[in-house]
C-alpha cells in the first residue's frame, strides 16, 4: 500500500501540470497582444494597415492622378481615366516564445508572467518595426549622408513632397534617430514654444510623443537603419508604406514536461510592402 501510495505521488503533480487553467492562458494572451499594442511596436499606427488577410498575401490598391477638364452644355463630362494598380503584400509569419520555470512560477508568479509577457510583445513589435524600416530603407529620395540632421535637411523632404503633391493633410511622420531628436533640439525653430506651440504637440493623435514641424510628426525611434556610421531618417506619408495582417498576435501556453516549464510561445503573421516611393524621402545623417 505504501509503495502504491509512493507511486500515485509521483503522477499527482504532472497530471496537475499538463491541465493548464484555461482562463490563465487567456489572460496571458490578452497581455501580450495589449503590450504589443502599447509598447511593442511604434511605427504600425504611422501606415496604412490591412488587417485579417485571408491567404499567403494580399494587394494594396493605388490610384493615379486624373485631369479635370471643361464641358459644354450638353456635352459629356470628361472622364479622368485613373490608373489602378496594386503592390502585393506576401506575409512572414514569425513566432518569439521563453519559458516559464515551474519553481519560479511558485515564487513569483505574477513578476515572471508580466516579464515574458513585455519580452514576448516587444520582440514582436520589433520584428514588425523592422520590417516597415526595410521597406523606408527602400526610399529613392535622399539627402546627402554628411553631417547630421539639420533643418534643410527637412526642408529638402518638405519640398520633395510638396512637388510631388504628397497630401499635407496630418499624416506626414519624420522618424529620427535619438541623436537626430538631439541635433533637432539644438535647433530654435524646432525646440522653442515660439515656434511649435504647445497644440502642435500631437500626443494623441499619433500616440507617442511627437513635434508637428514642416508639416511632419516628428518623433524619436530607436529601431533605423544604421550602417557604417550613417543613419537612415525617414519621412513619409502615411499611405505610402502598406502592413498587412494575416493573423494578429496570439499565443500558445502549454506545458513541456522535459524542461519542467511552461512555454509561452507569441506568434503572428505579417509583413510590410512599399506603396508609392513618391510619399517617402529618406533624410541620412551621420553619427559618431
Amino acid at each position: 500500500m505504501n509503495l502504491f501510495r509512493f507511486f500515485l505521488g509521483l503522477l499527482l503533480p504532472m497530471t496537475q501540470d499538463n491541465s493548464i487553467d484555461v482562463a490563465f492562458t487567456k489572460q496571458f494572451e490578452s497581455e501580450v497582444h495589449l503590450a504589443y499594442q502599447r509598447m511593442g511596436s511604434k511605427l504600425l499606427n504611422t501606415v496604412r494597415r490591412k488587417t485579417n488577410v485571408v491567404g499567403k498575401s494580399t494587394t494594396f490598391q493605388k490610384i493615379g492622378k486624373g485631369v479635370a477638364g471643361t464641358k459644354t452644355r450638353g456635352g459629356q463630362v470628361p472622364i479622368l481615366n485613373l490608373v489602378h494598380t496594386n503592390v502585393e503584400c506576401t506575409l512572414v509569419d514569425r513566432y518569439g516564445g521563453e519559458f516559464i520555470d515551474k519553481l519560479d512560477e511558485l515564487k513569483i508568479e505574477h513578476d515572471e508572467r508580466a516579464a515574458v509577457t513585455s519580452s514576448i510583445a516587444a520582440a514582436l513589435g520589433r520584428a514588425s518595426d523592422a520590417d516597415i524600416t526595410a521597406i523606408t530603407d527602400t526610399f529613392t529620395g535622399e539627402t546627402t549622408a554628411t553631417g547630421v540632421v539639420t533643418q534643410p535637411k527637412i526642408e529638402e523632404a518638405f519640398e520633395f513632397m510638396g512637388e510631388g503633391d504628397v497630401p499635407d493633410d496630418g499624416q506626414r511622420f519624420l522618424a529620427v534617430a535619438p541623436q537626430g531628436w538631439t541635433d533637432l533640439m539644438g535647433l530654435t525653430p524646432f525646440a522653442s514654444l515660439d515656434y511649435v506651440p504647445e497644440s502642435d504637440l500631437p500626443f494623441p493623435k499619433v500616440g507617442f510623443s511627437a513635434k508637428n514641424w514642416f508639416s511632419f510628426n516628428v518623433f524619436s525611434f530607436s529601431g533605423l537603419t544604421l550602417t557604417g556610421g550613417v543613419r537612415q531618417n525617414v519621412a513619409y506619408h502615411k499611405s505610402a508604406v502598406g502592413h498587412a495582417s494575416g493573423s494578429d498576435v496570439s499565443m500558445d501556453f502549454t506545458w513541456q514536461g522535459k524542461e519542467q516549464a511552461h512555454l509561452a510561445v507569441g506568434y503572428m503573421s505579417m509583413q510590410a510592402c512599399l506603396i508609392d516611393n513618391l510619399g517617402g524621402y529618406r533624410i541620412r545623417s551621420t553619427e559618431t
